[in-house]
């Protein structure tokens, strides 16, 4: 983060917007869906791409987010408002994305 000045390339309040217009999108499919299914991974590259913003994740960096997600007990929480089960469900969706894409 120090090397970017805290992401001063990115347009935070953007990214911010678009990460809960995803949550808020795939919330109700979570009851549902697979994390592996076509839908959801579609879903995913979304995902990845608003990450991608901030950096250029490798596989093992984007797992690191939904390690981050389930270890941080704010993101967790922030998370799970969307859904109890987000974090669970991104972490599975974020690894198949990975294995698959990256």
């Amino acid at each position: 983060m120090a090397a970017t000045h805290q992401w001063a390339h990115v347009d935070k309040a953007r990214a911010h917007q678009d990460f809960q217009r995803f949550y808020e999108e795939l919330a109700p499919l979570i009851d549902s869906a697979v994390p592996s299914s076509p839908a959801i991974q579609s879903l995913m590259a979304r995902h990845h791409a608003i990450a991608s913003r901030f950096y250029a994740p490798s596989r093992e960096a984007y797992i690191g987010t939904a390690l981050f997600y389930a270890d941080n007990p704010d993101m967790k929480a922030f998370h799970n408002a969307y859904h109890p089960r987000m974090v669970a469900f991104l972490g599975e969706a974020i690894h198949t994305y990975a294995h698959s894409h990256l």
